[in-house]
């Protein structure tokens, strides 16, 4: 009888706002379906920050083809990262607050839906990101976007409406601040470097952005007064962004920023504090196998 082939699904037990209960479900779920599918499947919890990335790691040592990352933004990049540059391909289940990745990619939102994907799909090359050792596979980003990040990291409850409350509250009292971009100076509302076009919950920063093209868009947005402000949210939510007169964007491989002290940044919607000035962008054209 033919040894059945191994397949992991590691679960973030603290992501979005999915209960205890319907994440046991998933799991039962994900393990029959598996089984139906003559795979022989595992689950791991995570315990702790970059735990995923262990568990995903030992999987590629053991020559797993599929790993299933059932969770947020965060959990997915944690799974990702261990997965760049191997033939073990990921399988997205998104129960997070902004789901961009799994949006950009048209992967179901419905958690069984995207567990059917994951095991029956076939694996696509896709690109990822760095910023500085960071990697990141949907967005990474400077100025207001990071400012948020932060802010919506200290917030008790997570989805969307937490997310907008904090993005209206951070609004009225951040000041766009001055990046060197390449040699450049420039005065930035915020700084994209997106490999895929959203941040999450349809919120499009760089609309055209090929996810496959070996290629990050890079997407400022200059200042702008306040009453434009609504306009620039609506064209964020409606794919219009890039045809706004204070959205600047192109396509590049790699970038350097430097601003005058430590950084505050974002990394697929997590926050992350530099103790640099400085970061470095570049494109890892073709590093990750996803299940679509």
């Amino acid at each position: 009888m033919a040894t059945r082939s191994a397949v992991l699904a590691i679960v973030n037990p603290l992501s979005g706002t999915t209960s205890a209960q319907q994440k046991k479900v998933l799991q039962e779920a994900f393990v029959r379906r598996a089984e139906a599918l003559h795979y022989a499947p595992h689950v791991v919890q995570t315990t702790h920050p970059g735990h995923a990335t262990e568990i995903a790691a030992e999987a590629v040592a053991q020559g797993v083809t599929r790993v299933l990352a059932i969770g947020g933004d965060g959990t997915i990049n944690e799974t990702a990262q261990a997965l760049r540059r191997s033939s073990t391909a990921l399988g997205i289940v998104p129960i997070g607050s902004g789901n961009g990745l799994a949006r950009h990619l048209g992967i179901p939102l419905n958690p069984m839906q995207a567990i059917e994907r994951a095991l029956s799909g076939r694996p696509v090359v896709i690109d990822s990101g760095e910023i500085n050792e960071h990697p990141f596979f949907c967005t990474a980003g400077l100025g207001f976007e990071a400012y948020v990040a932060h802010e919506f990291a200290k917030q008790s409850v997570r989805g969307l409406p937490t997310y907008v409350r904090t993005a209206f509250r951070a609004f009225w009292g951040y000041k766009p601040q001055r990046f060197r971009l390449d040699g450049q100076e420039k005065e930035l509302f915020s700084l994209t470097f997106a490999n895929a076009g959203q941040f999450g919950n349809n919120a499009w920063m760089a609309p055209t952005a090929n996810i496959a093209d070996g290629r990050l868009e890079q997407c400022e947005i200059r200042p702008f007064p306040a009453q434009a402000a609504g306009m620039l949210t609506w064209r964020l939510f409606n794919k219009t962004l890039n045809q706004s007169a204070y959205w600047r964007g192109h396509s590049i491989t790699k970038a350097s920023v430097q601003t005058n002290g430590p950084l505050l940044i974002h990394v697929d919607g997590e926050p992350v504090t530099l103790a640099t000035n400085q970061v470095d962008v570049r494109v890892l054209p073709g590093s990750l196998l996803v299940l679509l």
